[in-house]
């Protein structure tokens, strides 16, 4: 099972970047993906996440910038992120989880929220994205 992530680098503040997350060696067709970033001294923060059912989340701070797809077919996730802002400056890793439990996970993740189902998720090395004013 592997994540490989690609796509960071440096912008402008009001530029874009592409993060792609390519997924592979996985046994189970139904998923759950998302894109998460972490700074240093901060906890890891949910960007956006997709469903099995393909229904998107995104974090408030993102929303109207960001856009994530996937394209099931390759098992590739993507984050278009517009506008960047200085804040947006972060390491960004990509989760998922290939499963057939969907239906032993929808409650939990009613309960605690739809990044939930990352505590059980594989993930990618990362990618630094650096934006700058």
């Amino acid at each position: 099972e592997q994540l490989l992530e690609s796509g960071g680098g440096s912008a402008l503040a009001g530029g874009s970047l592409t993060l792609s997350c390519a997924a592979s060696g996985f046994k189970h067709k139904s998923s759950y993906m998302g894109w998460f970033r972490q700074t240093p001294g901060k906890g890891r923060e949910g960007v956006a996440t997709i469903d099995p059912d393909d229904i998107m989340t995104y974090a408030d701070n993102v929303k109207g910038r960001f856009t994530a797809s996937r394209d099931n077919p390759k098992n590739t996730l993507y984050l278009q992120m517009n506008n960047l802002k200085p804040e947006d400056t972060a390491m960004y890793y990509c989760a998922a989880l290939f499963t057939d439990q969907v239906d032993t996970l929808r409650p939990l993740i009613s309960v605690r929220g739809p990044w939930a189902w990352s505590d059980f998720g594989s993930w990618g090395q990362g990618t630094q994205v650096t934006v700058s004013s």
